[in-house]
């Protein structure tokens, strides 16, 4: 079929976004520092894209709370801030025990054989010290009730917060605290399974809830 010559918006969208979602896993597992200088003309580069969709990554990266853009001046990658993971890891928190209270009713076998396939991929993580297959392995755990809840407005606010948490979490993992993780995470799958909703959700959020964040320091705001 010929292709519409004036219609070029799922391209761009799907470029956009691709550029964003790099840039923000960039960030998230250390390649860029915290206080690291951002130069849309090198990211473009790096990236083999054109500096608009970087700009606008940036800026979306900006609302996120992942980097520090000044109009005019250089844009870098926000230092870790003890108030904002916390204010970070309480919303998520809260989300996802919307989330379960939402697909607990719904979860399927399905659902559950791949919420426990996905914990044992995080107890072999943990075991090996893989930072990076652990944390995947608990996004797709978590992500199970969150994608069968289906609320796309919940979805959006963990998309933007969760990367907040998840490089504190970098900085922080150990092997006792992975290992506690496992065992909550099969706690938290048995309530899912046996259909309790209350149980299932206040696991969930003591899971996210209990992530901590007092070995980080404060960064300095000088207004």
């Amino acid at each position: 079929m010929p292709i519409p010559p004036n219609d070029p918006g799922v391209g761009r969208t799907l470029l956009r976004d691709d550029v964003h979602r790099r840039l923000r896993d960039a960030i998230v597992d250390g390649t860029f520092a915290p206080g690291e200088q951002l130069r849309d003309l090198e990211l473009a580069t790096w990236l083999g894209v054109s500096r608009t969709p970087v700009r606008e990554a940036l800026l979306r990266l900006a609302h996120s709370g992942l980097v520090l853009a000044q109009p005019g001046r250089s844009t870098i990658v926000s230092p870790l801030d003890v108030r904002e993971i916390r204010d970070a890891r309480d919303v998520v928190a809260a989300m996802h025990e919307v989330a379960v209270r939402e697909a607990v009713p719904a979860l399927t076998e399905a659902d559950l054989t791949a919420m426990r396939d996905a914990n044992r991929r995080f107890a072999a993580a943990v075991d090996r010290g893989d930072v990076e297959a652990a944390l995947q392995a608990d996004d797709e755990l978590h992500g199970v009730p969150v994608t069968v809840g289906g609320n796309r407005a919940l979805a959006t606010v963990l998309e933007q917060f969760t990367p907040t948490i998840r490089r504190a979490e970098r900085l922080q993992f150990g092997s006792a605290q992975g290992h506690a993780s496992v065992a909550r995470h099969e706690e938290f799958i048995r309530l899912c399974a046996a259909g309790d909703v209350a149980g299932a959700a206040g696991v969930a959020y003591d899971t996210w809830h209990s992530l901590p964040t007092g070995d980080l320091p404060a960064a300095d705001r000088t207004g």
